[in-house]
């Protein structure tokens, strides 16, 4: 440790409790944690990570869950350091994000320089990075819809430029293409990528890299007006969602067609409680933490409100929260 320690500038830390990193607070410890100082301190340290430690970059984790037993690996905290918010010089319409940035931050930035488009981002709670590796979205946009192209980081502190065209891309899905895709040998329809459905977004494996930075074009317009738009979509967020209370943002993707939240709701699960975690009574697809849940009371509740709505409409909830570590 103490080599390792001479070799980078950001902090290094054994058995870091990761409620103090996840929205929902609760849930056990990283065995190692790594807060870099900038990308430069980012690259250094990739390569000394063990090839058979597992990698797990969180942003503001709001979409995470690490249960109670912790992460046997490596945690990397993208924010606030890998940060950076900027228009691209000679093309007033491009934002380039660093992957810590909080999205409601580049919303905001947009705005103040005459862009729309980005408005929405206002109601995503996590971090670019968080909202590049599962295909956010809210109000009608997703992610991907204004992304030119990203920078990624692999584990030997490699950077690399891609675009959408390296992904396969659907409703909070991004996943790299096989290599036989990239090889050109993609079968007929493969493009279709908004009809997969992973059990949760997973990181770009294989393989391997980490989303750092991303290039977002949108689009000239009235300042004022978009300033607007986004106190509008806060406030509807505010009066809709229980921000009050600790939780992960929406805990379910929507099936087609429907709302996860109107299914849960239907079932007679708003306020269903076990442990110190509950259906929120403001919006059924937020778990919110009371009080004292643990990440296994959590976890529960999820594996509970899934079985319920499953048997009583047929419908399959799919995940959208994450969900890493061991039980306890």
């Amino acid at each position: 440790m103490a080599d390792l320690r001479s070799m980078v500038r950001g902090e290094l830390r054994n058995d870091e409790p990761m409620a103090r990193h996840v929205s929902w607070r609760a849930g056990g410890a990283a065995r190692h944690f790594f807060k870099p100082a900038d990308l430069d301190d980012l690259v250094a340290y990739l390569p000394t990570v063990p090839r058979d430690q597992p990698l797990l970059f969180v942003g503001l984790g709001s979409n995470l869950l690490v249960r109670d037993g912790g992460f046997h690996g490596t945690v990397v905290l993208t924010t606030p350091a890998i940060h950076g918010l900027a228009l691209e010089a000679g093309d007033q319409a491009i934002v380039v994000a660093g992957a810590g940035v909080a999205s409601p931050h580049v919303a905001k930035f947009a705005a103040k320089n005459g862009l729309v488009g980005a408005e929405w981002l206002a109601g995503v709670p996590g971090t670019v990075g968080g909202a590049l590796a599962m295909n956010a979205g809210c109000y009608g946009t997703e992610t991907w819809e204004q992304v030119v192209d990203c920078q990624t980081i692999d584990r030997d502190g490699r950077l690399h430029t891609r675009t959408a065209a390296d992904y396969e891309i659907g409703y909070r899905h991004v996943a790299a293409r096989a290599a036989s895709e990239e090889r050109g040998e993609r079968s007929e329809g493969a493009g279709e990528a908004s009809q997969a459905k992973p059990p949760h977004p997973s990181p770009l494996t294989p393989p391997e890299e980490w989303f750092v930075s991303a290039r977002f074009r949108f689009t000239p317009g009235d300042a004022a007006t978009a300033q607007s738009k986004i106190k509008e979509l806060l406030a509807k967020r505010m009066a809709s969602q229980p921000l009050d209370k600790p939780n992960a943002g929406s805990t379910f993707r929507n099936p087609p067609g429907d709302h996860a939240a109107r299914l849960i709701e239907s079932c007679g699960l708003k306020g269903f409680t076990i442990g110190g975690a509950q259906v929120s009574t403001k919006h059924a697809n937020f778990i919110v933490n009371t009080g004292s849940a643990t990440a296994a009371d959590i976890e529960s509740l999820i594996d509970h409100m899934q079985a319920t709505v499953k048997q009583k409409t047929g419908v399959d909830l799919v995940r959208e929260v994450r969900i890493v570590g061991d039980a306890k």
